[in-house]
């Protein structure tokens, strides 16, 4: 791989044919170390790749930066959003990933490029989970976007998030659903965070889909 990012990769255990992947972004102030524990049902059947975002934000890293709870730095979001996707492409053909089978779960600002990759990537990518996340409103209106009613995607929120509230999530799954997606939407009583129901949730999504 000749991608700038930081990253963990995990292989499937089997050989010789094209497997899934998931991709995982973690959120502000984490790293790439965060997130893998969500997906270890799946690390002898997926490729799994855990990017670590490129700007230092104590006591962890950052995708980019914000001026708001809504509103990234454009310029950065602009550009970590190209060097994702061109990740995402460079993981595709060095690892022979079955192009039917590429899955994003990302929590918080890993949730808004999550559903942003969704939207410009397209049919490459098949399914996302969205976890206390939301889509900017530049995003909705300027990107230049793909239909994504081939896309399944689960979107959750804590009820009492103070960080990104739940109205933003809400706000994401109507989005999708009138664009076609096949969107599941639950919330659970917690705050910025993941609940042990959250992740059975999250764990049986991926299963099923």
């Amino acid at each position: 791989m000749k991608s700038p990012f930081t990253y963990k990769h995990t292989a499937p255990q089997m050989e010789g044919e094209r497997q899934p992947a998931i991709f995982l972004l973690h959120g502000m102030g984490s790293n790439e170390d965060d997130l893998p524990q969500l997906v270890k049902e799946f690390e002898k059947t997926h490729h799994i790749f855990s990017l670590r975002g490129p700007i230092v934000f104590k006591p962890g890293y950052a995708f980019f930066t914000t001026d708001g709870e809504d509103k990234p730095d454009r310029e950065i979001f602009d550009k970590v959003v190209t060097y994702i996707r061109s990740f995402i492409y460079e993981a595709i053909e060095e690892y022979n990933l079955h192009l039917d089978h590429i899955y994003i779960l990302g929590f918080s600002q890993g949730a808004v490029l999550a559903q942003t990759l969704a939207l410009t990537m397209g049919s490459v990518i098949s399914g996302v989970v969205a976890l206390s996340g939301y889509l900017p409103d530049f995003v909705k209106d300027e990107y230049s976007k793909h239909p994504v009613d081939h896309l399944n995607i689960f979107i959750s929120h804590g009820d009492y998030d103070y960080v990104i509230p739940s109205q933003l999530g809400l706000e994401s799954k109507n989005y999708f659903e009138v664009h076609g997606a096949n969107v599941s939407f639950k919330t659970y009583e917690d705050g910025h965070g993941v609940t042990p129901e959250n992740l059975q949730d999250l764990v049986v999504f991926l299963k099923e889909n």
